[in-house]
């Protein structure tokens, strides 16, 4: 069954394969995440079910998230996650430990999480503008030049391109391969990069 799970990402290396050539791979620790709420079509209008990761202390909560846990009698976990599915869920319980067994070698997955913050940056490194003359007198080098119309609309229209902050959004990567398992440590390894520094929350879906 195509379920999604959270991890934290170790870090990159390069692995060889029998060919000899080089692979560059991502390091990501999977799970275990713990199946804390189920939704059905009958009582939520559509099926989905809401996983757990990394244990935490009560006070790291708020009254309302722990009430939701300790009515499954779940320990405290930092963060929840929903996941739709389109088939029969019978089969999963609440309280079910899910982890990196959910996936296979070969298998394609996507990967979402925040992309690394490079803050407050220019056109040209933000939109890809092209700069201006350097030469001949020019004082327009990586300006934005104009930005609008004048008396009409008076204005500047929403969604114009401008210099701001950089990165740290929700940026998703798909098809990635699955190069290796390991089961013991819940260890998952990816052909290629995925978003956000080692540490970063990830969310690993499974490409259908």
């Amino acid at each position: 069954m195509a379920i999604g799970l959270l991890g934290n990402k170790i870090g990159m290396t390069q692995i060889f394969d029998e060919s000899g050539n080089i692979i560059p791979v991502t390091i990501i620790k999977v799970g275990p995440c713990t199946v804390t709420q189920i939704k059905t079509i009958l009582k939520d209008g559509y099926n989905a079910i809401q996983i757990g990761y990394t244990e935490v202390s009560s006070t790291s909560l708020t009254q309302p998230e722990l009430g939701h846990l300790r009515k499954s009698n779940i320990k405290p976990l930092r963060y929840l996650k929903e996941f739709r599915l389109n088939e029969n869920i019978e089969n999963i319980k609440i309280g079910q430990v899910l982890d990196v067994n959910s996936f296979s070698i070969g298998q394609r997955v996507n990967i979402q999480g925040k992309s690394i913050g490079k803050g407050f940056s220019g056109l040209q490194k933000r939109h890809n503008f092209t700069r201006g003359p350097m030469t001949h007198g020019s004082k327009n080098h990586r300006a934005p030049g104009s930005i609008g119309m004048g008396t009409t609309p008076g204005r500047v229209l929403p969604g114009k391109k401008m210099a701001g902050q950089l990165g740290n959004k929700i940026t998703t990567v798909k098809k990635l391969k699955v190069i290796q398992t390991n089961i013991d440590e819940n260890i998952l390894v990816l052909k290629g990069s995925v978003p956000g520094k080692p540490g970063n929350l990830l969310s690993i879906v499974p490409f259908e």
